[in-house]
């Protein structure tokens, strides 16, 4: 039963993300919104508790959730043959885009940490 309670708070939480983006016309996606929702909600253990129990249980079936894509996959097999050196190289170009980027933020992060630390010369 904790499952289900835990499932319902998730599914609030990103139906109430994408309410508030159409309301408020956010350039977030739903989801998102959703998601810093339900950050906020895990602060209060009445609600991490059930949540835990429906993300433990989504997390021990998580290979199911790859069987559409594969599917997918299969039934255009066409446009994978057709495109699939493009779809490589785009997605190889954006992971090495994603991690040199995240480099740079991590590295700026800790540059403007460590001078925030340094004491003040007299």
């Amino acid at each position: 039963m904790e499952g289900l309670k835990g499932l319902t708070v998730l599914l609030l939480c990103q139906s109430a993300g994408e309410v508030l983006v159409r309301l408020l016309h956010l350039p977030l996606p739903g989801p998102v919104i959703g998601l810093l929702l339900l950050v906020a909600l895990l602060q209060w253990p009445p609600v991490r508790t059930p949540v835990d129990a429906a993300a433990s249980g989504l997390l021990s079936h998580l290979s199911l959730l790859f069987v559409p894509v594969g599917v997918g996959v299969v039934a255009h097999l066409g446009l994978v043959s057709q495109y699939g050196v493009r779809m490589l190289l785009a997605l190889v170009l954006s992971t090495w885009i994603g991690l040199a980027v995240t480099a740079l933020v991590l590295r700026w992060g800790w540059a403007r940490n460590t001078s925030a630390e340094a004491p003040d010369p007299p």
